[in-house]
C-alpha cells in the first residue's frame, strides 16, 4: 500500500465515522450555541469582548484539541483488531503511517474550526482578515505537539480505556489551558503556561487582543513537539516488539 493510498483510506474512513461528527464536531458546536447564543451580544464583565466572540475562540481550542487527540482512540482500536500489525508487514513506511495519521487529524481539526468560525460569524463575530489568518496559523502550529500526543497515547492505551483516557486528557488540558474560563494568576496560571494547550488557547485569543505569542510560547510549543514526537516514536517501536 502506498502512502498516498493509505492517507486517502484514512480520510475516507474517518469522515464516514458517525462518532467523529458527534464528539469532535457536534459537541464543540453544541456547547458554543448553548453557552454563547443566548447572550452573544452581551459584553463580558471587565472586558471589551462579547460572549459570542470569546467563546468562539475558546471552543476553537477545545474542538481542535479533541479532533487531534481522537487519533489516539482510533489507533487503540486498530491495534486491538490487528490492523496495525498488518500495516507493519506491508510495504507502507513508518513515515507514511505517521503522516497519514497527522494529516487526518488536521483535516478533522480544521473542519471543526471552520464550523466554529461560521457559527461565530452568524452570532455577529467580526474580525479583520489578518486577525482571522494569524489566529488560524498559530492554532495550526499549536496543534503539532497535540498530534504527537494523540499518536503516543494511542500506542499505549487499550480500546476499553480509550474513552475515559481521551475524555480525561482533553478535559485536563482544556481546564489548565484556560478554555473554560480565563486564568489570570495563581498556581493554575503558572502550570498552564508550561502546557501546549495554554498556547493553543492563546493562539485563539489573538482575536481578542491582537498580540501573537511571546518567545516563551514558541519555546514551549517547540519543546513539547520534540518531547512528544520522540515519545510517539518510542511508543510505536515498543508496540512493534509486542507483535
Amino acid at each position: 500500500m502506498s502512502g498516498l493510498a493509505y492517507t486517502r483510506f484514512e480520510l475516507v474512513r474517518t469522515f464516514r465515522n458517525r462518532r467523529f461528527y458527534i464528539f469532535s464536531i457536534g459537541i464543540p458546536i453544541l456547547l458554543y450555541w448553548v453557552i454563547a447564543a443566548p447572550q452573544h451580544n452581551k459584553i463580558i464583565t471587565g472586558t471589551a469582548f462579547t460572549y459570542g466572540i470569546y467563546y468562539m475562540v475558546s471552543l476553537a481550542s477545545f474542538g481542535t484539541m479533541m479532533s487531534m487527540l481522537s487519533t489516539g482512540a482510533r489507533i487503540a482500536g486498530e491495534r486491538q483488531v490487528g490492523w496495525t500489525r498488518q500495516l507493519r508487514i506491508s510495504p507502507l513506511s513508518v513515515r507514511a503511517y505517521f503522516r497519514a495519521k497527522i494529516l487526518t487529524a488536521y483535516a478533522m481539526a480544521l473542519l471543526s474550526l471552520c464550523l466554529l468560525y461560521i457559527s461565530g460569524a452568524i452570532l455577529g463575530a467580526s474580525l479583520p482578515a489578518e486577525r482571522w489568518l494569524e489566529m488560524t496559523g498559530l492554532i495550526v502550529i499549536a496543534l503539532v505537539p497535540l498530534a504527537a500526543l494523540g499518536i503516543l497515547v494511542g500506542h499505549l492505551i487499550t480500546t476499553d480505556s480509550a474513552g475515559p483516557a481521551m475524555g480525561g486528557l482533553v478535559t485536563f488540558l482544556a481546564l489548565l489551558g484556560g478554555t473554560y474560563f480565563p486564568i489570570t494568576g495563581g498556581v493554575l496560571h503558572t502550570i498552564g503556561q508550561l502546557l501546549p494547550s495554554w498556547w493553543l488557547v492563546q493562539a485563539g485569543h489573538i482575536a481578542l487582543h491582537g498580540r501573537g505569542w511571546p518567545v516563551r510560547g514558541w519555546i514551549t510549543v517547540l519543546a513539547w513537539t520534540a518531547i512528544l514526537a520522540t515519545g510517539a516514536g518510542w511508543a510505536y517501536r515498543r508496540d512493534t516488539t509486542k507483535v
